[in-house]
């Protein structure tokens, strides 16, 4: 028995493992993040520098890792309740609320931690679930039913700060966004812990399948015996929950609760930051992985663009141009116009010669 022969590559062709690396989703975000840092080391020479200082670990990327790590949170709630066909532009009237409520707290008892980070938590987790029976139950259009609460969220905020900005001084409570653990900032801790929870959570148990079959078809799904109003109900509360754990991430870190400002545009930011990791907004693809580095992009681009001296009004101009070149080069139709033109390009050359 003799095998075929194996036709050796075209000329001019990618090799077979580069090109499946190419088609990878995970492959364009991780090279935005690499090109910005390599951005931020032509700039600055010592930017990947991390040295021991004050006991704890001190740099650039350590700086950038600490400041990503609330949205890296609500990212991961975002992706959820993205891969469901829905939306949630309330997470960052959650944030203030859930900052407002522990403050509130420990304005009355600084001794009373616990029961601040409880607090948080829970006005978090009743936020998430108000907009889950919203779309799951009631049956209104995700971003109409997030939009109400993204309204009246910082509305309840102001309403439990007095208007004013709450300091907050519990060295417990501030240990949670500003302290450190093994050398490396608790808020970063906490961001790795719910990452883990929320991939065991998908992929160690059915509801990752579920999410995926409700984003995929919601009628198959549901003529499949699925629950999806169940499925969208936990994906819109763990939303919530997520979204009051950057609250105390936040609030800790600045030392105080500002109901008018905390979470300010955060929950574009994390929907960017879902859809840069390779996430459809057409419901049913997610990836955790591609969301935790679509949250480093951001931050980084963040960093690098007040790095090199770009003028803060023309901050968020860069940051979109940035944004909509990423998501160019990962859209389908605009990789096959350029493979076409590139395999057209070897074809005139090949004529040529």
């Amino acid at each position: 028995m003799t095998l075929p022969p194996i036709d050796p590559p075209k000329r001019g062709a990618l090799p077979a493992w580069l090109s499946l690396l190419l088609k990878h989703p995970l492959v364009w975000p991780a090279l935005t993040l690499i090109a910005l840092f390599a951005v931020d080391v032509i700039h600055r020479a010592n930017f990947l520098s991390i040295t021991l200082l004050g006991g704890h670990l001190f740099g650039a990327p350590i700086d950038i890792l600490m400041r990503a790590a609330p949205l890296v949170v609500v990212s991961l709630g975002m992706t959820l309740v993205i891969a469901t066909r829905g939306i949630d532009i309330s997470v960052g009237a959650v944030v203030a609320i859930a900052g407002a409520a522990a403050a509130t707290v420990l304005a009355a008892d600084p001794s009373r931690v616990g029961v601040a980070f409880g607090a948080a938590l829970l006005v978090g987790l009743a936020a998430g679930m108000w907009n889950g029976l919203l779309v799951a139950f009631v049956g209104m259009q995700p971003i109409i039913a997030t939009l109400i609460l993204m309204v009246a969220g910082r509305g309840v905020a102001q309403l439990l700060t007095g208007g004013q900005i709450i300091p907050i001084g519990a060295k417990g409570y501030l240990y949670a966004g500003g302290g450190y653990f093994a050398l490396v900032p608790c808020a970063v801790w906490i961001a790795i812990a719910v990452t883990l929870l929320t991939v065991l959570i998908v992929n160690r148990t059915a509801l990752g399948l579920f999410i995926r079959s409700i984003g995929v078809n919601p009628v198959a799904a549901r003529l499949a015996g699925l629950s999806s109003q169940a499925v969208v109900f936990g994906a819109y509360a763990f939303c919530g929950l997520t979204a009051s754990i950057a609250g105390i991430l936040i609030s800790s870190n600045v030392r105080s609760a500002d109901g008018n400002n905390a979470g300010l545009l955060l929950e574009l930011d994390a929907i960017l930051a879902v859809t840069l990791g390779g996430t459809s907004l057409a419901g049913g693809r997610f990836s955790l992985a591609g969301t935790v580095l679509g949250a480093l992009i951001i931050q980084t681009l963040t960093y690098t663009t007040y790095s090199i001296g770009v003028p803060p009004e023309a901050t968020l101009v860069v940051k979109a141009i940035v944004v909509l070149c990423v998501c160019v080069i990962q859209s389908p139709a605009a990789r096959g116009f350029a493979a076409l033109q590139l395999k057209r390009l070897a074809v005139s050359r090949r004529a040529r010669a």
